[in-house]
C-alpha cells in the first residue's frame, strides 16, 4: 500500500503536517501514502500532508497487520531506561522516515523511583524546526507510549531549543536511512 493512491473508505480526522490542526478528511477523499511507519500513516492529500492514526487504517483500506509495536515493550529482558529509548524509537516524524531517537530530538531521560516503587519519567525532547505544530502531537505521544511501560507510573515530556537541532544530531543509523552517508 505504500507510496500507492486510496480512497478513504470512510470519513477519518487527520493531522496536517507541519501545523498540526486536526482536519475532517471525508470517506471518497484520494490519498497517497507516503509513510506507514511507528503508530501512523503519513498521507498527501489536496490539503496537504496529513499524519492519520494507526487505529484509523482502516479508513485506508488497510487490514493486515502493519508494523506497530503499541507500547514499545521489547521482548528480552533490559533495563528501564534502555526499554524507555527503546519505545521512543517507535515513535517517527511524519515528515521524515526516521525515529524521532534517530533524529536526535530526544535529548535526556531522567528515571525517578517513586515511594510506591514505580518511577516518574522526564524527558527533553526538541524539533527539526521551531515552530513545527507536529510538536504536541509527537510529545504526547512520547508520554503515552512511556507511560504505558510497566513499572512508569508517570513522564513528563518538556521541549527544549537549547542546543538548537542540526543535522549533525542524526545519529549513524538515521544518517543512512536518509542518505546522508
Amino acid at each position: 500500500m505504500l507510496n500507492q493512491v486510496v480512497e478513504l473508505v470512510r470519513d477519518v480526522t487527520g493531522v496536517q503536517i507541519p501545523s498540526g490542526n486536526r482536519v475532517e478528511l471525508a470517506a471518497g477523499t484520494r490519498v497517497y501514502i507516503t509513510q506507514m511507519l511507528g503508530s501512523s500513516f503519513t498521507v498527501a492529500s489536496d490539503s496537504g500532508l496529513m499524519r492519520i492514526a494507526r487505529e484509523d487504517g482502516d479508513a485506508l483500506g488497510i487490514t493486515e497487520k502493519v508494523e506497530n509495536p503499541t507500547n514499545g515493550s521489547p521482548t528480552r529482558a533490559i533495563g528501564l531506561e534502555d526499554q524507555i529509548w527503546e519505545t521512543l524509537k517507535c515513535i517517527y516524524d511524519p515528515e521524515i522516515p526516521v525515529d524521532i531517537v534517530n533524529l536526535g530530538l530526544i535529548y535526556d531521560i531522567v528515571t525517578t523511583r517513586l515511594e510506591n516503587g514505580l518511577y516518574h519519567v522526564a524527558i527533553k525532547m526538541t524539533l527539526t524546526a521551531p515552530g513545527c505544530g507536529m510538536g504536541p502531537h509527537l510529545m504526547e505521544e512520547a508520554r503515552e507510549r512511556v507511560e504505558a511501560l510497566d513499572g512508569v507510573e508517570s513522564a513528563d515530556v518538556d521541549m527544549v531549543w537549547d542546543p538548537p537541532w542540526n543535522q549533525d544530531m542524526v545519529s549513524e543509523e538515521g544518517k543512512m536511512k536518509l542518505g546522508l552517508i
